[in-house]
């Protein structure tokens, strides 16, 4: 196991399902970030594939001209998943509760995860679950920025930097090797931080991208 029982804790301990309970119909991460991932799923992707877009809101930011043979979704809240324009089919579940994922071997071209790996309590689990469910060839694209909920991160991305953080994604990937070697893109303006003493700065892209091998 990568992470130690500490490491898994976090600081909000009551159930996942009861802070997901209510709908947040707001985007977690600035416009730039959305439109590098945007460019980043257009570059990736092959339109008329099967995409798995794991823990996932009312918004997917796949490109609106890419068109797709199946998105499925997941997360922990109905009513957003409801609203996911984007979405042929959903299904709620807690994946700290439950890693396995209720979907076939080898059925997706795609596996998602956008803003999310750092609520993960058993990552080890669900990354070998994301591999199960990807066809040979199929890609993972993990993003993620420098937000959260603070209360329900783990505690191995709390303490961590962005850096470390970048190096923890990249090992839930390398703990299997059945997935390629991890590629990963960071995009961070100094220009933005610089100017955060005037109210501005965007938000950081970072992703983690890797293949099934095998």
């Amino acid at each position: 196991m990568l992470l130690k029982p500490d490491q898994r804790n976090k600081l909000d301990t009551s159930d996942d399902k009861l802070f997901y309970s209510f709908p947040r119909f707001v985007t977690h991460v600035d416009e730039g970030f959305i439109q590098q991932l945007t460019d980043l799923y257009r570059q990736r992707l092959q339109p008329n594939t099967r995409i798995l877009d794991i823990m996932s809101s009312w918004v997917s930011h796949l490109p609106e001209e890419m068109e797709f043979a199946h998105v499925e979704g997941h997360g922990l809240n109905a009513e957003e998943l409801a609203r996911n324009p984007r979405l042929n089919h959903y299904f709620v579940q807690d994946l700290n509760a439950n890693p396995k994922l209720p979907l076939q071997d080898q059925d997706f071209d795609a596996v998602l995860n956008c803003v999310s790996v750092q609520y993960l309590q058993y990552p080890e689990a669900v990354f070998s679950e994301i591999h199960r469910v990807l066809k040979p060839g199929g890609v993972a694209i993990i993003s993620f920025s420098n937000r959260m909920f603070f209360q329900k991160a783990i505690q191995a991305w709390r303490d961590g930097s962005e850096a470390t953080r970048v190096e923890l994604v990249k090992s839930y990937f390398q703990l299997h090797p059945g997935f390629t070697t991890p590629e990963v893109i960071i995009r961070t303006s100094q220009l933005a931080n610089f100017f955060q003493w005037f109210g501005g700065g965007g938000d950081p892209f970072y992703a983690a991208i890797a293949y099934r091998s095998h």
